[in-house]
């Protein structure tokens, strides 16, 4: 078993608060020392309550599925020999309401851009096969109820 800690903390300071109209910037603190400011998404809560530039939670996790997938597809490219020079992801994610009437992120899709050392082939079957391991493996997409999907991008030299 693992355990994971973050510390995320706010601090109102002089703004209102009951009314609603406080800042929803804050931080999460990783146990290995990295800060990120982080911010509810525009797109629910307006600017200036929202940060653009910070992190929201959404994105936070659309962002772990798809480098929990990386990770475990870097693991699985390795394990065959094969070398990765670079890989990209342009993942989304779709908030809307469940079949509960709640909203939630019911869809991620990830668009893994594999790009190999020189001289490597990797067919197209090989490659969606890796994918579909680095799926199953990830163990964050085995936590969670969203529909996850694994869009393979064959990068244009």
């Amino acid at each position: 078993m693992s355990e994971y800690a973050v510390k995320v903390y706010w601090k109102r300071g002089s703004q209102s608060f009951i009314d609603g109209q406080y800042s929803r910037a804050h931080v999460w603190a990783f146990d290995g020392g990295a800060c990120v400011q982080a911010s509810s998404s525009p797109q629910i809560v307006p600017i200036p309550l929202s940060v653009e530039e910070h992190v929201d939670p959404e994105e936070a996790f659309v962002a772990s599925l798809s480098s929990c997938h990386m990770l475990w597809f870097l693991n699985v490219a390795a394990k065959r020999d094969l070398v990765v020079d670079a890989y990209t992801d342009r993942c989304s994610g779709v908030l809307e309401k469940n079949d509960e009437d709640k909203l939630a992120v019911t869809q991620v899709l990830l668009k893994p851009a594999v790009h190999f050392s020189e001289g490597t082939v990797v067919s197209e079957a090989l490659l969606h096969e890796m994918h579909k391991q680095a799926h199953d493996s990830c163990f964050i997409a085995n936590s969670v109820k969203t529909d996850v999907h694994v869009e393979v991008v064959i990068p244009e030299d």
